[in-house]
């Protein structure tokens, strides 16, 4: 306990953009809750955590900083992205209101493929200048890997303390593959508050606590604030990674059988990937893409494709194709 009466904690949470994005797809995609974690109702948990490991009263908690690090396509790229433009301001103004200050680097195209290089260091030195110059005490960092090892160090040799916001959680895909996605053991080690967000959030939920309750978007509040984001060609919402845009395509209610629909690729995984379709948009694997190559799809592309459902009941995406063109890579 590092109990401090002359003053309140001048706290900063540290985004790293895709560690969050893949927690919010677990709860959203796989986990009973269905739905997507709340960035307003993280804060709150964070400082009501930071009360209660520093032993104060929770009113003089407050978010000094909070900044969030990732990738992002550039404005050409995105303009050819139909509305990633619009998708990417929304985003930024889901950050803006919430108080978090956006930092991001362009996408860079590895082997024909876009991705993210650069933001963990961007991200540390961020943390380590707030350190040196006195405008944090605690640093809550949202990250997983072992790169960011010697940034907590360094932290706690500048007398900071360190708040690591953690999940580790497993499941198998449609096609029976293990997804693992785990937080550096040695980070957990180091941080002062280790804080392992999948047994805080399950436990929270059975005893229907109200603070763990508000780590998710409200069912309601995906019709708020306009049209969704999706950003650096993934999902994007009002939570802090993804929201719902203004795609409407046939409802499920009464699919004929064998029928065939037409949507856009909402984001791009190593083997998978997920299109546009209300509620949760619907999940494909690479394997289920005919007429072409997996590694040819982009978010944006429009794609046909069939519904069936995998052994939890729940929709998937079969028999992907791209339209628009003779062939992938044409």
């Amino acid at each position: 306990m590092y109990s401090n009466h002359c003053a309140a904690p001048k706290i900063g949470v540290f985004y790293d953009g895709n560690f969050l994005l893949h927690a919010s797809n677990y709860y959203n995609y796989i986990h009973p809750q269905r739905r997507r974690l709340c960035l307003n109702g993280l804060h709150d948990f964070i400082c009501q955590r930071v009360a209660e490991e520093e032993g104060i009263d929770p009113k003089r908690c407050r978010i000094n900083e909070a900044h969030y690090f990732r990738g992002r396509l550039n404005a050409s790229d995105a303009a050819q992205r139909g509305s990633q433009l619009y998708h990417d301001r929304v985003f930024d103004d889901i950050l803006m209101s919430e108080g978090v200050h956006p930092h991001y680097l362009p996408l860079r195209n590895i082997y024909g493929r876009k991705e993210e290089r650069g933001t963990d260091v961007w991200l540390a030195l961020e943390v380590y200048e707030m350190a040196l110059r006195g405008k944090i005490d605690i640093a809550v960092l949202v990250v997983a890997d072992t790169d960011y090892v010697p940034l907590v160090r360094k932290l706690i040799a500048l007398g900071v303390r360190v708040m690591l916001i953690s999940w580790e959680f497993e499941y198998i895909n449609d096609e029976g593959n293990r997804i693992v996605t785990k937080t550096s053991h040695e980070l957990l080690n180091l941080a002062h508050y280790p804080v392992p967000m999948q047994e805080v959030i399950d436990c929270g939920l059975k005893q229907n606590n109200q603070l763990i309750m508000n780590l998710f978007v409200a069912n309601d509040a995906k019709s708020q604030g306009g049209d969704a984001a999706e950003e650096g060609g993934e999902e994007a919402d009002e939570t802090v990674v993804e929201a719902e845009d203004e795609f409407t395509p046939p409802g499920r209610v009464g699919r004929e059988p064998g029928a065939r629909y037409t949507s856009t690729i909402l984001s791009i995984k190593t083997g998978y990937g997920f299109i546009k379709y209300p509620n949760n948009n619907l999940f494909f694997h690479s394997l289920d893409v005919i007429e072409g190559d997996f590694s040819a799809l982009a978010p944006g592309d429009e794609v046909e494709f069939s519904i069936d459902q995998n052994d939890q009941g729940q929709d998937v995406a079969k028999q992907v194709k791209r339209l628009g063109e003779a062939g992938f890579g044409a």
